[in-house]
């Protein structure tokens, strides 16, 4: 990849997706490159427009403030952040809701020195609503206490609807039963602490939700066919900033 003559060939890509945002921010979260859908939300001439400007350059103030702490929280943690449904802006400047993801970007040394971004808008036909601030905090909550016991029917209290609803959103916005989902966010917790954490895998287990490492390391190989010792055992000994990181945090 080091040969590559154009190394942001992604922006180019999604160029050619209009419900679909892209963009490179530097440490100080600043715009290092934005996809053609991106300048037209902000109301930009061209993508260029964008470089060296902040969040709270090019969108609303309660928009950028999110995206401010999504991106300190990637920076300070180096994890990625996935699936958070944040307010966005479509290409009519309307708001809408969108499906974001954001991963640390690391230079040689495992220092994180950016982050990139992927939005892909929640499409509603017929308008059904399907997304308010009150889904959106719950779907929050899911992602910040995951390691506690959660209850579909308390989860769908605190949205403000019922538990068939709540369930049928989830299948309608992310493919995945709301306990998929949960299960997902787990799963997706425990790879990233057993490549940054020397902790014991049962520790592990425990900390993202699962009764014992039995349970976590049977769900673990489901999902990616591997236990999770082998996991840590085959990113540690790929090259890369992860195993960089480790062995500097050692």
């Amino acid at each position: 990849m080091g040969r590559v003559a154009n190394p942001l060939f992604a922006e180019e890509l999604f160029d050619r997706v209009p419900d679909i945002v892209f963009s490179v921010k530097d440490i100080q979260g600043r715009y290092v490159c934005i996809s053609e859908a991106c300048a037209e939300r902000c109301g930009l001439k061209n993508k260029a427009a964008a470089v060296g400007r902040t969040a709270h350059e090019l969108f609303p103030q309660h928009m950028a403030d999110r995206y401010v702490r999504q991106d300190e929280k990637v920076f300070r943690t180096g994890r990625a952040l996935v699936d958070n449904l944040d307010l966005t802006l479509f290409n009519n400047r309307k708001p809408g809701w969108c499906l974001t993801s954001k991963v640390p970007l690391f230079n040689a040394s495992g220092e994180v020195m950016g982050l990139a971004c992927l939005s892909k808008d929640v499409h509603e036909p017929g308008r059904e609503g399907l997304v308010d601030e009150r889904f959106a905090a719950t779907i929050d909550h899911i992602q910040a206490h995951y390691g506690e016991r959660l209850r579909i029917d308390a989860l769908a209290r605190r949205a403000g609807i019922s538990a068939a609803q709540f369930e049928r959103r989830m299948r309608r916005i992310f493919q995945l039963s709301a306990g998929q989902f949960i299960m997902k966010t787990r799963i997706d917790a425990a790879a990233e602490r057993l490549v940054e954490d020397a902790q014991p895998i049962a520790a592990i287990a425990l900390a993202v939700g699962f009764c014992d490492q039995s349970a976590l390391s049977r769900q673990f190989k489901q999902v990616t066919g591997l236990s999770p010792r082998q996991y840590r055992q085959l990113v540690l000994e790929t090259p890369g900033p992860l195993a960089t990181r480790r062995k500097r945090a050692g």
